[in-house]
């Protein structure tokens, strides 16, 4: 058996952050167009990485190709809600009872430090990026290789989940996020388990139902 040569992919891998953070922040909205001709000329670089970066991007779910459209950025459907919501309570439960039973008081220390970069949060997108590092910091804590892997393959998608629920409202968004974080860590510091996964079905049920009510 032989393989052929690897292939460079660099450039692709830094286009597909770029057009990534482009969609986190809002400059690509959901159902919007990412044409590839725009995008390299805009990049500087060939059409060639930019396919390929869309591609990888498809594969995390917040773009969508189809052939007669082309590449759009993901818009969630009901089903796309639903599934992403109970998808992450599933995960959410095992690591949230690891944590409590087997985190070190560093790996709680860094959950904490998560909740603090909140502070620093001016803008929604910037706490959507701060709400998403705070459940890195849970997964990691949970030391369970495979349950990080799991929220690693939905991670992108449940940060256009937030984004995308940034669209239906932002009152009092930052407030509420900083004090529902904050409630959730001294939960896990605690170690009362069934105390913090009910406040974590909680702090999902704010996002889901507001998004939800849209459809």
């Amino acid at each position: 058996m032989t393989v052929g040569p690897a292939r460079r992919r660099g450039l692709s891998t830094e286009v597909a952050d770029v057009i990534r953070e482009a969609i986190f922040d809002g400059r690509y909205p959901p159902g919007a167009a990412l044409r590839e001709v725009e995008l390299a000329e805009a990049l500087r670089v060939s059409r060639g990485p930019v396919r390929e970066a869309i591609r990888a991007l498809e594969v995390e779910g917040v773009v969508r190709a189809e052939w007669h459209r082309g590449a759009t950025v993901t818009a969630l459907t009901p089903q796309d809600v639903a599934e992403l919501d109970s998808l992450r309570a599933a995960l959410e439960v095992l690591a949230v009872r690891r944590v409590v039973e087997h985190a070190s008081d560093a790996s709680l220390g860094l959950i904490e430090k998560a909740v603090g970069e909140m502070d620093r949060a001016s803008t929604p997108h910037e706490m959507v990026r701060c709400d998403i590092a705070f459940h890195d910091a849970v997964y990691a804590a949970a030391g369970h290789a495979r349950l990080l892997q799991a929220w690693e393959a939905i991670r992108s998608q449940v940060h256009l989940f937030l984004v995308t629920r940034l669209r239906v409202s932002t009152d009092g968004y930052l407030e509420q996020i900083r004090d529902e974080h904050r409630d959730l860590a001294a939960a896990l510091r605690l170690g009362n388990a069934e105390g913090a996964l009910e406040l974590f079905a909680e702090h999902r049920r704010h996002a889901f139902e507001l998004l939800a009510s849209e459809f």
